[in-house]
């Protein structure tokens, strides 16, 4: 359930940045491809593809074949995530063949790349505010939670890391293609590529190793990342990873990503001062702004303006900062909230 802000919510909050998905912008009114959905009568909105949502007789919605909106909720749930569970030594693996031909049909047409080139020309001149294309463009698909979810994948990347290693030469050689592709076109119309959402945290700890990180992951992420960089000069890369990932700032800088988000700071049990500390001059923190399971949710809109205000201040210490909350703001979530948070920040 992520919204994507209209303008006139953007101006009214300040916010600096847009954003391109599979299509769509918020930069602008797109209203044929909006239409609108109340969610049985609990939330006006407008979405995509209304036909994906079916409402029950108890009130719960239904999207797709896996997803359910309880009677109440304002969430989609899937049982363990959409990942089922299997750590025996027969746990399903993906078909590398399979995977091959994968990537192969996800290579970008060039019907492709001239629509997306459209999109990101005309969002260009229609706004000052910095544009962000999200990674859907690009079919970039590696992570820690990706094939098997994470009951499974995180396994195979210790007890048999040549086949990870296998699976990532694939998937970065497909996705070298595509930026290889893109990248020349579009690059004057961005500013901020989100090459992966990779969330590698839970709410105490990493999912997988900082050794697994680099050994499977960084080498591929710096093949992508550098290729951007070279393809695309002024153009930042982002990554979105969620939960505690403080031990794997370090490699995530190494990786060549130049923007790290949401900055869950309350995960692990690290301070604000030592994430800021640990990213210095290296990663740009974009979010971190307001605990989004406590104090957002539970505090008094005057905790949330204090908290918004203190943590803007030392993560913007000496620049590298992108203000926002810590992850999404839910439907349920007073608006009062949301107003005190942005204007703590704007008024330092």
């Amino acid at each position: 359930m992520l919204a994507l802000p209209d303008c006139d919510v953007l101006d009214a909050l300040e916010i600096d940045v847009v954003a391109i998905l599979d299509g769509v912008t918020n930069a602008f009114d797109q209203p044929d491809l909006w239409h609108a959905y109340d969610f049985n009568g609990r939330l006006a909105a407008s979405v995509r593809w209304p036909q994906k949502f079916r409402a029950l007789e108890d009130g719960t919605i239904l999207q797709d074949k896996n997803m359910s909106m309880v009677s109440g909720a304002y969430v989609f749930d899937e049982e363990h995530g959409g990942q089922p569970i299997d750590l025996s030594e027969d746990a399903p693996r993906p078909d590398l063949k399979q995977v091959r031909q994968d990537c192969e049909q996800a290579l970008l047409r060039d019907e492709q790349i001239i629509a997306l080139r459209a999109l990101c020309g005309r969002v260009r001149d229609s706004t000052d505010r910095a544009v962000v294309l999200t990674e859907k463009s690009i079919k970039t698909s590696m992570g820690i939670g990706s094939f098997g979810g994470v009951g499974i994948f995180p396994v195979l990347c210790v007890t048999d890391p040549d086949y990870v290693t296998e699976l990532h030469e694939i998937l970065c050689q497909y996705q070298l293609i595509n930026i290889q592709r893109l990248l020349p076109e579009i690059w004057k119309f961005v500013d901020i590529i989100k090459m992966s959402s990779d969330d590698w945290g839970t709410q105490q700890n990493l999912i997988a190793s900082p050794k697994v990180y680099r050994r499977l992951f960084l080498p591929y992420y710096r093949r992508l990342n550098d290729a951007v960089h070279a393809l695309a000069p002024g153009v930042k890369t982002l990554l979105h990873s969620c939960g505690a990932i403080y031990d794997l700032l370090d490699a995530v800088a190494e990786s060549g990503f130049d923007i790290v988000n949401p900055v869950q700071w309350p995960a692990g049990k690290h301070s604000v001062q030592e994430w800021k500390a640990k990213s210095r001059g290296r990663l740009v923190l974009w979010g971190g702004g307001v605990n989004a399971q406590e104090t957002l949710p539970f505090g008094s809109v005057g905790e949330v303006y204090h908290q918004a205000q203190a943590t803007a201040r030392i993560l913007g210490l000496e620049s590298g900062y992108v203000f926002g909350n810590i992850h999404n703001l839910l439907a349920e979530i007073d608006p009062h909230k949301i107003i005190a948070m942005y204007r703590a920040a704007r008024e330092l």
